[in-house]
């Protein structure tokens, strides 16, 4: 897939990281990984442009980096969807997103929104008008400081704006509900 098709994703996220970036410097907020880990928790990704972004960037990797996260998203796969053993969610199975080498991502650019807006406390207005807050991890120990507003409603906007255009360019129909390691998978055949 030609990459330029993948620049209004890439400014969104550079315009995601830039307000995640400028509000964590209001709250003095640096993460440095937690046993509550965010590459634990069992995110699904719903949108075409970027699974087509992570299987892009994983295709770059070198073959032995592919391989390992190969076999990683593969064990993460069955562990979480099996039915022996009653399909937990990650972090009640020891389990790490399989990108998550030593603590660092091996995807690191080419990581989805949820990686990259997840651990701020943060606000959104639902289509219906619901104003939504979430309160941060626990690492940030946020309720110890003056909320700083971190509205992602505009982001989800955006999102949704790119991704109808790239399903008109590249036929895309139908739903998406996969978790990385799914993608990864699916890269393979």
């Amino acid at each position: 897939m030609n990459p330029n098709v993948f620049a209004p994703l890439s400014a969104l996220y550079r315009a995601m990281d830039d307000a995640f970036a400028r509000t964590a410097r209001r709250y003095g907020f640096i993460c440095q990984g937690c046993e509550d880990n965010c590459c634990k928790s069992l995110f699904f990704h719903h949108t075409f442009v970027e699974k087509a972004y992570i299987t892009h960037g994983f295709l770059e990797l070198a073959s032995p980096v592919r391989e390992a996260v190969t076999r990683k998203a593969r064990g993460y796969v069955e562990k979480t969807f099996s039915s022996e053993t009653g399909a937990g969610p990650p972090q009640s199975l020891g389990l790490m997103c399989p990108l998550n080498e030593n603590g660092r991502c091996s995807l690191y650019a080419f990581r989805p929104m949820i990686c990259r807006l997840h651990g701020l406390p943060h606000e959104f207005l639902r289509p219906d008008g619901r104003l939504i807050k979430g309160p941060g991890c626990a690492a940030g120990e946020f309720d110890k400081q003056a909320y700083t507003p971190f509205e992602r409603t505009p982001f989800y906007q955006e999102l949704a704006r790119v991704e109808m255009q790239f399903r008109q360019q590249h036929q895309k129909t139908g739903k998406l509900k996969q978790t990385v390691a799914q993608i990864i998978l699916d890269s393979q055949a």
